[in-house]
C-alpha cells in the first residue's frame, strides 16, 4: 500500500501519531476508524488466503478423481463456491485498502525529535544570524517603487499581459535576474558538488503525487489537460528532480546523490490573496534555483546541514544579512521532518522575509514515489531520504538586493560577486 507513513508504523504508533496530528493543528479524528479498518482488513486477508488454501486442496482432488476415472462433480462444485466467496473477500479487502490509503494520505510527515512544538510562525525558532542590516542616511523605498523608479520592475504591463501576480523585467532587471540564477548555478556546481539538472516544466499527476503535492495542494496549482491526462506546470523544480528516480533503486555506494535545478516555477496561490499584494513577494511565475539531495538515512540530517549552508553561502557572497530559523510542527509542511528557512533582510519593508525553506523529508517522498538504495553488503533494499531547499529564490533575491544596496540618488549598486555577470556596477534610471 503506496503511503507516506508505513502502514505498520501508524499501526504500532497510533497515539504518537495522533499527538503529532494535534501538534500539526489537525484533528487526531482523520485516525478514528483506523483499527477497526486495519483489523477487518487483515481479517478477509487471511479469510481470502484460507479460502485460497481450499481451493487449491480441491483442485488437487478433482485432479485425482479424474485420473482415477471417478466423478469429480462435488468439488467442481465446491471450487465454484470457493472462488465466488474469495472474489468477495478480495473486493472487500480492497475496500478496506481504499479507507486505509484515505486515512493515510492525510497523514502528514512525523517531525523530528528536534523540531519545536507550535501551532504558528510565531513559535519558530530562530537558529543564527548573519551580517547586519545596513544603514541609511534616507528611508529606504520598497521594491515596487524602485524598480519602478529605475524602469526595471513593469508589474503594469504584466497585468495587461497576463493578470495580477505576474512581472516583466526591463534592460538591467532582466540581466540582473538572469545573473543571479547563473551566480547560484556556478556557486553549486563548481563549488558544492551538485550536478546541474535541466528537466521538464510538465510533470505528470504521479510526480505530484510521488512528492506530496497531489492530492493536498491540487488547488496550489497549475492544471493543464493534455489529452486523457493532466499535466501540472510545475510549482518547483523539487517535483521533478526528485521523481527523477521515481520506481528506482540506487546503489548506495553513489550516496548522497546532490543536483541543482534552475526553473521557473508555477503557483496558483489559492487562499494567499490578500497577502503580499505588493511587488513581487508572491507570484503566480517566479524562477527557482533548487537543491535536492538523495541520502542514506543515517545521513540524511548531516547532509540537511550542508545543503542549508551551501544555501546561506549564496547571501554571505552577495553581503545579505539574514536569519536562520527551525520552523515549529504547526508551521512546516506536511510532507518535511525538519525545516529549516532562511529569512533574508529587506530594509524597504523593515522586516525578514523567507527566500528558502531546506528540509529533509526523510523517506516521507521516497515511499511514495518508491525510491530505494541498496546498502552495501546488505542483500535488502530500503527507502532512500530526500532533502531540498532553495538555493535561493531568484526574484526575492533580486528584490532584497535592490533593496539592500539602494543609494540616496536612487541608483542601486551591483553586488561585487555579480558585477562580472551583470556586466555594469550600478543600476541607473531609464524609460521603457
Amino acid at each position: 500500500m503506496d503511503s507516506m507513513l508505513d502502514l505498520a508504523f501508524v499501526r504500532d504508533n497510533l497515539p504518537a501519531v495522533e499527538e503529532m496530528l494535534r501538534h500539526r493543528g489537525m484533528d487526531p479524528a482523520v485516525l478514528k476508524d483506523f483499527h477497526q479498518v486495519d483489523s477487518e482488513r487483515r481479517r478477509v486477508i487471511t479469510e481470502a488466503e484460507t479460502l485460497k488454501a481450499r481451493r487449491n486442496r480441491a483442485s488437487e482432488d478433482i485432479a485425482k478423481l479424474k485420473k482415477a476415472g471417478q466423478d469429480a462433480t462435488a468439488q467442481i462444485n465446491e471450487t465454484k463456491e470457493l472462488r465466488e466467496k474469495i472474489q468477495e473477500q478480495e473486493k472487500a479487502a480492497e475496500e478496506m485498502d481504499a479507507r486505509l490509503r484515505e486515512m493515510l494520505v492525510s497523514i502528514p510527515n512525523m517531525p523530528h525529535a528536534t523540531v519545536p512544538v507550535g501551532h504558528s510562525a510565531e513559535e519558530n525558532l530562530e537558529v543564527r544570524r548573519w551580517g547586519t542590516a545596513p544603514k541609511f542616511d534616507f528611508a529606504p523605498k520598497p521594491h515596487w517603487e524602485l524598480g519602478e523608479q529605475l524602469g526595471i520592475l513593469d508589474l503594469e504591463r504584466a497585468v495587461k499581459l497576463t493578470g495580477a501576480r505576474f512581472a516583466v523585467y526591463w534592460d538591467v532587471g532582466a540581466r540582473l535576474e538572469r545573473a543571479i540564477a547563473n551566480f547560484m548555478l556556478d556557486l553549486h556546481t563548481r563549488e558544492h558538488g551538485y550536478t546541474e539538472v535541466l528537466p521538464p516544466y510538465l510533470v505528470n499527476s504521479e510526480s505530484m503525487y510521488g512528492t506530496g503535492q497531489l492530492p493536498k495542494f491540487a488547488a496550489d496549482s497549475f492544471c493543464v489537460p493534455h489529452g486523457d491526462k493532466d499535466l501540472w506546470l510545475i510549482p518547483t523544480a523539487e517535483v521533478p528532480v526528485t521523481n527523477l528516480y521515481r520506481g528506482e533503486t540506487l546503489d548506495g555506494a553513489r550516496l548522497p546523490i546532490s543536483l541543482t535545478a534552475y526553473t521557473p516555477c508555477f503557483r496558483s496561490e489559492a487562499g494567499s490573496y490578500g497577502k503580499d499584494v505588493r511587488g513581487i513577494i508572491r507570484q503566480h511565475q517566479f524562477q527557482k534555483v533548487e537543491l535536492v539531495k538523495f541520502a542514506r538515512p543515517e545521513d540524511s540530517y548531516e547532509q540537511l546541514e550542508k545543503l542549508t549552508r551551501h544555501a546561506e553561502t549564496v547571501l554571505q557572497k552577495l553581503g545579505l544579512h539574514y536569519r536562520v530559523v527551525t520552523l515549529c510542527t504547526g508551521d512546516m509542511g506536511p510532507s518535511s521532518a525538519k525545516t529549516y528557512d532562511i529569512e533574508v533582510w529587506l530594509p524597504g519593508q523593515q522586516l525578514f522575509r523567507e527566500i528558502s525553506s531546506c528540509s529533509n523529508f526523510e523517506a516521507f517522498q521516497a515511499r511514495r514515489a518508491n525510491i530505494r538504495y541498496k546498502p552495501e553488503r546488505k542483500a535488502k533494499s530500503d527507502f532512500i531520504h530526500t532533502l531540498n531547499g532553495s538555493a535561493l529564490a531568484v526574484g526575492r533575491t533580486w528584490l532584497a538586493i535592490i533593496e539592500n544596496y539602494q543609494q540616496s540618488d536612487g541608483s542601486v549598486l551591483i553586488p561585487d560577486a555579480l558585477r562580472s555577470y551583470v556586466g555594469v556596477d550600478r543600476i541607473t534610471p531609464k524609460r521603457f
